[in-house]
């Protein structure tokens, strides 16, 4: 017998050819019980500005997950359990996410809130502990599981492991002089002070250092034009992929030619749809799209995801992984026996993880480590000849 939260089993066919809900909505175990508890959950991160597109391709994932499971019927405890999203926008401020985790607490009873910026994480792990909700937090910082934070969930791997192997890559692609056009936010911050002294110790040299408001400007060609004055053979970019591309394209048009490294945060084919197709993004090297995907998890939430938003909705790195852990939220609930009992909740998440069916596990979790962050093995992908390249990290180390 299978040990799974949500057993699998359908015919491919089927999950192929109907939305997920429905195609899961026998092994959910639907139950004609006429009563439910309605659960809120919570999200706070940006839905307005310059990053309102990242944000709300978290917010889709979420709300997808929950309308699946949903529709199949969760039980907890012998009750019939609905899920509910309540998204508040915080424009990406720190403080505006603290303020609207308290009200989600407190006006909502949310157990869990899903936050997809380090500095509203951050502002969250001052008093979640206190007041007993877990942060589901993405973003790939490795500072955030380094705290001790019992009630955090860190959804992405660290980009620490990024570092090295895209580094090499460009190094050798294009050369070992790096200008640094990172966005100001506390995400971009953090990536950008392990990755300079790295770039460096492979023998590098950093060219120029402009971080840029990625949030709030469309016109990057000042700051972009200062970086490119000193020559550089490799742009460090990075940010929400709207504004990450916008800063590719503006550099090509004042004249550039090198590779671009790209911060997790941005997905090329969403910067495709900004630069006018992938040329623009030649040399390149960062995450991999979730459309590019071969993996039955991955390719599954794909198909799922257009059903959902439209056939020309792509579906990202931060839809798929939240979506996961919104099914593994929703299994940890069942294993602890309870919505309510954060702390119950979170030790379970790592248990739900590993029982999860592959057809839902978009993000391919293996569970969680000792410090709250998810066990997983990424794929990342290189723009060559104009297309997307999947490759694994450990062949980039070769």
């Amino acid at each position: 017998m299978k040990n799974e939260i949500f057993p699998a089993g359908l015919p491919r066919r089927r999950l192929a050819a109907l939305p997920l809900a429905v195609a899961l909505l026998a092994t959910l175990g639907a139950g004609a019980a006429s009563a439910q508890d309605v659960v809120k959950i919570g999200f706070t991160g940006p839905l307005s500005g310059g990053a309102a597109l990242y944000g709300k391709n978290v917010v889709n994932g979420i709300e997808m997950a929950m309308k699946e499971i949903n529709a199949a019927g969760l039980e907890v405890a012998g009750k019939k359990v609905k899920l509910e999203l309540v998204a508040l926008d915080d424009k990406y401020a720190p403080a505006e996410a603290a303020i609207n985790s308290r009200r989600l607490v407190q006006q909502y009873q949310t157990p869990a809130v899903f936050v997809p910026h380090s500095g509203g994480i951050y502002a969250m792990q001052a008093f979640n502990e206190q007041e007993k909700f877990i942060v589901l937090a993405y973003s790939s910082t490795p500072k955030i599981t380094e705290t001790g934070n019992k009630l955090t969930i860190r959804i992405p791997p660290t980009f620490a492991g990024y570092i090295e192997p895209f580094t090499r890559y460009e190094m050798a692609k294009f050369g070992k002089k790096v200008g640094m056009l990172p966005g100001d936010h506390e995400y971009a911050k953090n990536w950008s002070a392990l990755f300079e002294p790295a770039w460096k110790k492979a023998g590098g040299t950093v060219v120029s250092n402009n971080p840029m408001s990625y949030n709030r400007s469309a016109d990057f060609y000042s700051g972009v034009s200062r970086v490119l004055a000193e020559k550089p053979d490799v742009l460090f970019i990075g940010g929400p992929s709207e504004p990450s591309a916008l800063v590719a394209k503006q550099a090509r048009e004042l004249g550039f030619k090198g590779g671009f490294l790209v911060m997790d945060q941005a997905k090329f084919d969403e910067m495709a749809k900004v630069t006018d197709g992938l040329g623009a993004l030649e040399g390149s090297i960062g995450v991999l799209p979730v459309s590019d995907d071969v993996r039955v998890g991955a390719k599954t939430f794909a198909a799922a995801y257009r059903a959902a938003y439209g056939a020309d909705k792509a579906p990202t790195t931060e839809s798929s992984y939240n979506y996961a852990m919104t099914y593994a939220l929703a299994g940890a609930m069942k294993l602890a026996g309870t919505t309510t009992d954060a702390t119950a909740i979170r030790a379970k998440i790592g248990e739900a993880m590993t029982k999860l069916p592959k057809e839902v596990n978009a993000a391919d979790f293996r569970g969680v480590d000792a410090t709250g962050g998810t066990l997983l093995d990424p794929l990342v992908a290189t723009v060559e000849g104009g297309k997307i390249k999947p490759v694994n990290l450990s062949d980039l180390m070769k």
